[in-house]
């Protein structure tokens, strides 16, 4: 028992363990409603967090995928699931894509100081 207390305890600090509410409900369709019934019930783990005075809450990120799948169906967790990571693909694209336009105009500026 004492292994499963800091096996759990771990996981509430482990990168990419937990997630907000907000995100749970982006990214796997779950509702607010859901989510708090859930916590209600038992099912969801969570604990309090504040961010610049706001409120929110954390949850365990296994637990809210074993939740929408529970609701909604593999199929639909993982199509939410790809879709999450879609966005996340496209962000980092366009944002290395600024990035390497402003190196572009710096090796440029460079090129000219130098008079190439």
């Amino acid at each position: 028992m004492e292994h499963q207390n800091w096996e759990e305890r771990y996981e509430w600090q482990r990168k990419g363990a937990t997630l907000s509410d907000k995100t749970a409900g982006q990214e796997f369709g779950l509702t607010q409603g859901e989510i708090y019934d859930a916590i209600d019930a038992g099912t969801l783990q969570y604990r309090q967090a504040h961010m610049h005075g706001n409120p929110w809450l954390r949850l365990l990120r296994r637990e809210v995928e074993a939740l929408a799948r529970a609701r909604h169906g593999d199929r639909y967790v993982s199509e939410q699931q790809a879709r999450a990571e879609l966005t996340r693909v496209n962000r980092e694209i366009r944002r290395l894509q600024t990035e390497l336009a402003e190196l572009e105009d710096r090796r440029a500026k460079l090129g000219s100081d130098l008079g190439e």
